[in-house]
């Protein structure tokens, strides 16, 4: 029987699911605060100072509240372990919140463009909006710079799709205050058809992120394949495997922010079928450790070495 070498464990450099699950727990409750406090002020001061901008940007904040509210429920499902049901695990919640989001974010957005056109048909009731509406514009910009960049740090951090989706989520909302306060700067200048131009602008950016999202959640429940990239390194792993000659028919899934793959792994047709498996579960579990990878299904081919090869060995 032919000796055949293994390497050495490496360490699992992936992410936990309980790390990320508290990762996606502090992360969305901190947006939710900040979400809370902007929406109930930027509504409230929107509507006394006949802001329409700042009243669309106040629902959109509004919306990231129910945004939240989904990564929270997604994230409490999609870490619980394998069961009857999900034999795969419940990964693929998250791919369902980010199409939640993703829906969520669309309505609002034509919400917004409706309200802006309907505004634009009689631009005589457009009134000039009070300075204060501008002040609070520039606090909640800041505001929601800041909570971008600490929440897409964490979802980078954790690799979570759902998170970086959610982090964008609040990039958008950073972008459409800076339009609402051009808007508002415009008004106070003397062009007050800028405001609802300005909610119209917001409307679109919020409606074209939503659509973005809700395309590819739907792609990865439909069983899109990884990046060819990841495919690539993952094949690199198998055939970097001692004992596997090649490696043919690999198929990949996402599963939330998981890949599931099948491939053919092709072995020596001499090795024992005890030998042959211990190959197989040995680069089973590189691909485990070094990918991420939730499970990697083997099947195992006769491989002949070439008839030259054959002679000069005997």
């Amino acid at each position: 029987m032919k000796n055949t070498p293994f390497l050495e464990d490496h360490e699992d450099d992936r992410v936990s699911a309980e790390e990320r699950s508290r990762a996606a727990s502090r992360s969305t409750t901190v947006s939710i605060v900040v979400n809370l406090v902007l929406s109930l002020v930027q509504i409230a001061v929107g509507f006394f100072s006949r802001s329409q901008g700042l009243i669309a940007d106040g629902i959109h904040s509004l919306s990231d509240l129910v945004a939240d509210f989904v990564v929270l429920l997604a994230n409490h499902h999609s870490s619980k372990a394998a069961d009857e049901d999900h034999p795969y695990g419940h990964q693929r919640f998250e791919n369902a919140a980010s199409l939640a989001l993703g829906g969520i974010l669309l309505a609002v957005g034509v919400g917004m463009l409706w309200a802006a056109v309907r505004k634009l048909e009689y631009p005589e009731t457009i009134a000039t909006v009070h300075a204060t509406a501008l002040w609070v514009a520039g606090t909640a910009l800041v505001a929601k710079e800041l909570l971008f960049r600490y929440m897409l740090r964490v979802a980078e951090r954790v690799k979570s799709s759902m998170l970086v989706a959610n982090a964008w989520h609040a990039r958008s909302d950073a972008a459409s205050s800076l339009v609402v306060g051009i808007g508002i700067v415009g008004n106070l200048a003397g062009y007050p058809i800028l405001d609802p131009i300005a909610a119209l602008i917001v409307g679109c950016m919020v409606a074209k992120m939503g659509w973005s999202f809700t395309w590819d959640a739907l792609h990865d429940l439909t069983d899109r394949a990884a990046d060819k990239e990841e495919v690539e390194a993952i094949l690199e792993t198998l055939r970097g495997t001692p004992g596997v000659a090649g490696v043919h028919d690999i198929r990949t899934r996402k599963m939330g922010d998981m890949i599931v793959v099948d491939a053919h792994l092709e072995i020596d047709a001499t090795l024992s079928v005890e030998v042959s498996h211990e190959i197989a579960v040995e680069a089973r579990s590189r691909v485990l450790q070094r990918h991420r990878v939730l499970n990697l299904m083997t099947h195992v081919d006769p491989w002949y070495p070439p008839s030259g090869a054959a002679a000069q060995e005997s």
